[in-house]
């Protein structure tokens, strides 16, 4: 992802992208363990793109976005549970 579509992105947009991008992550990381990665460098790239997202969102002022982050997560188990 490029920085100039991450920064088109609204606040609400971002959050959802870094949450996805963790996942995405840990995927990567559970299937390097587990079984032949088919493209090892994803797991650099993916990093790079949640440094990008998290710059941008400390760019626009977004104080505290690791405690953001956890609550939108619980909030979003919350009523998935309902």
């Amino acid at each position: 992802m490029k920085i100039s579509e991450i920064r088109e992105l609204r606040v609400e947009e971002l959050h959802a992208e870094l949450e996805r991008l963790r996942r995405h992550l840990f995927d990567l990381r559970s299937q390097a363990v587990t079984e032949k990665l088919a493209d090892p460098t994803q797991l650099t790239k993916t990093k790079r793109d949640i440094a990008r997202v998290s710059t941008i969102l400390r760019e626009r002022g977004e104080q505290n976005v690791e405690q953001q982050q956890y609550h939108l997560e619980t909030m979003a188990r919350k009523t998935a549970s309902k």
